[in-house]
């Protein structure tokens, strides 16, 4: 398996167990869905952030354009059905119940490492109504590990869109996934929520990665037409993978 297989599968198995075990610390169901500080804290040293800088007009109106033209873009995938007949696939289908579902097109995300349109996103964004149908919300783009914070800035305004990355992960040692909801001390010791140095994964017997995917950033589309909404994260809050480790707890 190369290494961009293993790191999509790891995702899969850490967002399974890592807060799986979170959750077998007593999350009531009205905080499952939001994380608690230490939580916060140790998801933070997990993740790489672009830093914010003072917006100008013309960042603006370069984020406004985006957003204008991937809007344009992927209306059409409102129907998942045509997402899926372009080539779009639904990452992670065995965890139910997600609160962003993306549906991700691999010969996009290759050449996002190359180049930006903002016609082609990496991976498509859809909710589920109360009816379980899949509805449109945006998508996310993708850039490169080695891009810098000004060529992220290059394809779209660092000021308005903060890019991020997962670092710093310890994964257990290949062939023992039963490791992943280990915990120490009540804390987890694998994943998104683990140690965060490769002095404490070298000491727990674990695999350090420095870096698992490149640069990433949601683009909320259809949920407003206000910038700070549209390209509002998620990520810090962790609710996307609060959401799938208490639907993996309840069963």
């Amino acid at each position: 398996m190369n290494r961009s297989s293993e790191a999509l599968a790891v995702l899969v198995v850490l967002v399974v167990a890592s807060t799986s075990a979170s959750a077998q610390r007593s999350h009531t169901d009205a905080t499952a869905a939001v994380m608690n500080r230490t939580d916060m804290s140790a998801m933070a040293a997990h993740m790489a952030m672009t830093p914010r800088r003072t917006p100008t007009v013309a960042d603006y109106a370069r984020a406004d354009a985006v957003a204008a033209e991937l809007r344009s873009a992927i209306a059409k995938y409102r129907d998942v059905k045509v997402a899926e007949a372009d080539g779009f696939r639904l990452f992670a289908p065995q965890i139910k119940n997600q609160r962003v579902y993306h549906f991700t097109k691999n010969l996009w995300a290759l050449q996002n490492q190359f180049t930006f349109s903002a016609a082609r996103p990496t991976s498509l964004l859809y909710r589920k109504d109360a009816g379980g149908k899949f509805v449109l919300v945006g998508a996310m783009y993708t850039a490169p590990k080695r891009y810098s914070a000004a060529d992220l800035d290059e394809r779209i305004p660092t000021s308005i869109a903060q890019w991020h990355k997962h670092v710093n992960w310890c994964l257990p040692p290949r062939r023992e996934d039963d490791r992943w909801t280990e915990m120490r001390n009540g804390r987890a010791v694998f994943g998104p929520l683990g140690v965060a140095t490769r002095a404490e994964c070298d000491a727990v017997g674990g695999r350090f990665v420095k870096e698992i995917f490149g640069w990433m950033v949601h683009a909320n589309v259809f949920a407003s037409d206000n910038p700070s909404l549209i390209w509002a994260g998620e990520h810090m809050r962790g609710d996307e993978m609060m959401d799938r480790h208490s639907e993996v707890a309840r069963r």
